[in-house]
């Protein structure tokens, strides 16, 4: 039975951010109180021709996935007292993506899990990098309400940012209908987005899912494809009720371009 806490855990999916570079560390550092908030405004035309544009880049990204192999490398930890690692779950995969959209795996390296609060499954993986990756594509956008909370200078980047909420929630037993809500960075050039931080709604009241943070790269010198996933939350295990400090990073690499008959 797939665990509810990690089926919404990268649902993540959901969008993503700002160029990878050294190996894969975030070169656009995570929103905190110690970056500068965004500023400058926009009309609602603006809004809507921003929004407009992010969205139909969204779409192109979707459909040009499934011409890709890539490699994942997941990993799911619970951090005990002291900061010591209670569990783990890894899973190094190549993976494609045939024409209606399902994952195919290829497993490189799978240990036998030592997670004990929180379970995790293929499925809750493929949720992570699956159905809602890019959840803000053209068709999804009405669904939203997109507020422009202003600009930022990030990396030499300089970046739109929208919150984004939904107008309102699926039905909670519905899991793939799960929506985005969060804050997203948008390229104010090529407007891609390129970084996301948010979860996915509706989520259970006894068990609350983690914020995740979404990194994009440059891929082929066009397409912005998610290449990082992170997330570091405490959060209530499963049917326990008790606190558990989960850590999530999942990495995407290797893409290669795959030559369809």
């Amino acid at each position: 039975m797939k665990s509810p806490l990690l089926a919404i855990l990268l649902w993540v999916l959901v969008v993503t951010a700002p160029l990878l570079r050294n190996h894969g560390r975030p070169s656009v550092g995570r929103l905190n109180k110690a970056q500068p908030q965004p500023s400058a405004t926009a009309t609602p035309a603006d809004t809507e021709r921003i929004v407009s544009a992010f969205t139909a880049k969204e779409t192109e990204f979707r459909k040009a996935l499934a011409q890709y192999r890539f490699k994942r490398d997941a990993t799911v930890q619970t951090i005990g007292a002291g900061g010591q690692i209670s569990g783990e779950y890894r899973r190094n995969s190549h993976l494609t993506v045939d024409d209606s959209g399902k994952f195919i795996e290829k497993i490189l390296f799978f240990p036998t899990p030592t997670l004990r609060a929180i379970g995790v499954s293929t499925d809750d993986l493929d949720d992570l990098f699956g159905v809602q990756l890019f959840a803000l594509e053209t068709s999804k956008a009405p669904l939203y309400n997109f507020k422009y909370v202003g600009q930022e200078r990030i990396d030499e980047l300089d970046l739109h940012v929208f919150d984004v909420s939904p107008k309102a929630l699926p039905d909670p037993k519905k899991v793939k209908d799960r929506l985005f809500q969060g804050r997203v960075w948008v390229d104010t050039e090529g407007y891609q987005i390129v970084k996301t931080r948010g979860k996915g709604l509706p989520e259970p009241k006894i068990s609350p899912y983690p914020t995740i943070e979404t990194y994009r790269e440059e891929i082929d010198g066009r397409l912005w494809f998610p290449t990082y996933v992170y997330a570091d939350e405490e959060l209530l295990s499963d049917g326990s009720g008790q606190a558990v400090k989960l850590r999530l990073r999942i990495r995407f690499s290797e893409f290669e371009k795959v030559n369809r008959k």
